[in-house]
């Protein structure tokens, strides 16, 4: 009954916040303003610390940075530390969103870093004009419709994208020497956006040590640590027990993500 002893002091206490998927506005990806409320009440409660379990290919650098600043302030101002464990993958936003965190962990295997920009279309132009369709577009601003995807590439337009692309990305490497500091390589291929896989990812400090959640934590806080987990609230199509064609879904995905890095 040592349970109801106001005199003894409770077991400590680890949320957990589980970040999976895409980063990006809508669909069943990550976004701000679905995990705005599932960060602040992680943060709520008096627990030790918080930690992220991250498996995330990236996406939308806005919502990655949205979510990143969420995590960090909250942790400023509860002055809690944040711990971050990447499972499969955390590359390019889903590497942003770990950088929140005071320190990350790694699995052998995982997949880490990507830090970069990447802006990907098709070019349909010549498709449309094979089957006889004519493109009408009326615009006020000469920029407005910039990169049509139904009209032939301008060099200058090319050009203005990469400018952008470049000036994101620096954000971005801007992002990770603030979190990272010292504890980088001094290598200037960390932010070419290749990847590293697990032992190598913290040789080259962009994590800081090989480990997983439990362990950690217990090693950290002791073994009687406890674990409160928070997440999304599953959506009704999920509730009404539609594992299948989440299960598909979630196949697919994982597909995609080891297709853009050529494992599976």
């Amino acid at each position: 009954m040592s349970r109801f002893n106001p005199f003894v002091p409770s077991p400590p206490r680890v949320h957990v916040v589980r970040l999976q998927g895409p980063i990006g506005l809508g669909g069943r990806g990550l976004d701000d303003p679905s995990m705005a409320p599932v960060i602040e009440k992680a943060f709520r409660g008096k627990p030790k610390a918080v930690a992220l379990q991250i498996s995330s290919p990236g996406g939308s650098p806005v919502q990655s940075s949205l979510i990143g600043a969420r995590i960090r302030r909250l942790a400023d101002e509860k002055k809690l530390p944040v711990h971050a464990f990447v499972e499969d993958v955390a590359a390019s936003g889903g590497y942003w969103i770990a950088c929140a965190a005071d320190d990350i962990h790694v699995d052998p295997g995982s997949i880490v870093g990507s830090i970069g920009v990447i802006s990907a279309s098709f070019g349909l132009h010549d498709l449309i004009g094979r089957y006889g369709v004519e493109r009408r577009v009326h615009t006020a601003g000469r920029s407005k419709s910039f990169l049509d995807p139904f009209r032939p590439e301008k060099p200058e337009d090319v050009e203005r994208l990469n400018a952008i692309l470049e000036e994101m990305h620096e954000v971005f490497i801007g992002h990770v020497k603030a979190r990272r500091g010292a504890r980088l390589a001094d290598n200037p291929d960390l932010f070419t956006g290749e990847i590293r896989i697990g032992r190598k990812a913290v040789d080259e400090g962009l994590a800081d040590g090989v480990g997983h959640l439990v362990p950690k934590m217990q090693q950290l806080y002791g073994q009687k640590v406890q674990f409160r987990r928070f997440g999304p609230r599953r959506s009704l199509f999920q509730r009404l027990g539609a594992q299948a064609a989440e299960g598909a879904l979630g196949e697919i995905e994982t597909r995609t993500i080891g297709a853009r890095y050529d494992l599976w």
